[in-house]
């Protein structure tokens, strides 16, 4: 009983221990979540129960063994975050400061994709390969990038920076920056050559082909009625 009562002790204190590390070493990812999402409440909210906070955290101690070529454990720590969390991030992944995953059930970050700072991702994002070539087969996202739930980015492209994918896109061709993607396969608009802010307004992103198609409807009910 009192070995028992001991274990808790110690398991107690490495919690809290790891808490207080997170709280310090992670604090970009914290505030990118309590920026980034209406239904965070507070900084303790997001420390103890955000899913993607915690797959960040273990996507780096998997990101650690892995440049230290013990990839089995490196495949280990990212297999038992993926169970606990829903999210998959290969332990070779490089990713940057301030990612926040929203939700973040069924993502899937490949094994040579880099994701820079300050990006957005929503649930069901896949960022993959197109083949089995070896080297460089994933994404490269660019800082302040959001992507949209369901979208897919797969190959070796760059998404430039401030840019935004939208939900269920299927990106397969480098962005420049400052862009919106839209459809499948993605076409590119731009929004003023400007950086798009995060309004989180998925319902108003612009289709170029959407709005062309609807110009013609007009026309010809114009036409209609003059006949």
């Amino acid at each position: 009983m009192f070995l028992a009562l001991k274990i808790l002790i110690i398991i107690i204190i490495l919690a809290i221990i790891k808490f207080i590390l997170i709280a310090i070493f992670f604090q970009r990812e914290i505030k990118a979540a309590l920026k980034k999402d209406p239904a965070a409440r507070n900084f303790f909210e997001v420390l103890f129960l955000y899913q993607s906070l915690h797959a960040i955290v273990s996507h780096r101690i998997a990101h650690f063994f892995y440049k230290l070529r013990l990839f089995f454990i490196a495949r280990l720590i990212s297999q038992i975050s993926r169970w606990l969390t829903g999210i998959e991030i290969h332990p070779g992944a490089q990713i940057g400061k301030g990612l926040f995953i929203d939700h973040g059930m069924g993502v899937v970050i490949g094994e040579t994709t880099v994701i820079k700072d300050n990006v957005l991702l929503y649930q069901g994002v896949t960022l993959g390969g197109t083949g089995l070539q070896k080297g460089k087969r994933h994404p490269t996202i660019g800082n302040n990038v959001v992507i949209g739930c369901g979208a897919k980015v797969l190959g070796d492209i760059t998404i430039g920076d401030n840019s935004y994918i939208g939900a269920n896109a299927v990106v397969i061709k480098d962005v420049p920056p400052n862009s919106t993607v839209v459809g499948i396969p993605g076409r590119i608009t731009k929004q003023n050559g400007k950086k798009i802010e995060v309004s989180l307004d998925h319902i108003h992103i612009l289709d170029p082909v959407i709005e062309m198609i609807e110009e013609l409807q007009k026309r010809i009910e114009k036409l209609e009625k003059k006949l």
